[in-house]
């Protein structure tokens, strides 16, 4: 009776070891595609409303889900209270503080310390012609990601389950 519950004990490990990789290949478009969403708004209220971007970024905690809320909840309550360092300083502290709440990776980061390095310093046009174009590597990065998805989802689905059965295979 012990082997029959430690057996199902290991293939219930396994398998949901299994459905937790695979929820990171489902998050990660979803997260992609917020933060696209996220960039868009601020573009409009750099663009349209002349928002301060601290203001800006409260706005926008507010309008998308965690853990990008988090992102820009942070970066402005640091930037109301900057002591003297600049946007960007502020921005890659707090894009580094997140990030690893996030499903996203390398690339995706790298896109977005770099359009924090001229937020704040340019003038709105510049700024928005770098957020439109942030948002157009994001977007590649987001078609990559869903072929990744459609890769390797089911894969770890199955991989969980079978890695667990082997494993029980081999101890008994």
């Amino acid at each position: 009776m012990m082997k029959f519950v430690g057996g199902v004990l290991i293939i219930g490990a396994a398998t949901l070891f299994g459905f937790l990789k695979a929820a990171h290949y489902i998050r990660r478009p979803k997260q992609i595609r917020g933060l696209i969403s996220a960039l868009g708004r601020m573009e409009t209220e750099i663009m349209y409303a002349l928002t301060p971007l601290p203001e800006a970024f409260a706005s926008l905690s507010k309008q998308v889900a965690e853990p990008l809320s988090s992102l820009f909840r942070i970066t402005s309550e640091r930037l109301l209270k900057s002591d003297g360092k600049s946007t960007r300083e502020i921005w890659q502290w707090s894009v580094n503080d997140v990030w690893t709440r996030t499903s996203m990776k390398q690339a995706e980061q790298e896109v977005v310390l770099q359009l924090g390095a001229v937020l704040g310093l340019t003038d709105r046009s510049d700024q928005i012609k770098h957020l439109r174009l942030a948002i157009s590597q994001l977007q590649t990065e987001e078609t990559e990601s869903r072929e990744e998805q459609r890769r390797y989802e089911k894969m770890w689905k199955s991989l969980g389950v079978l890695i667990g059965a082997l494993i029980v295979i081999l101890m008994y």
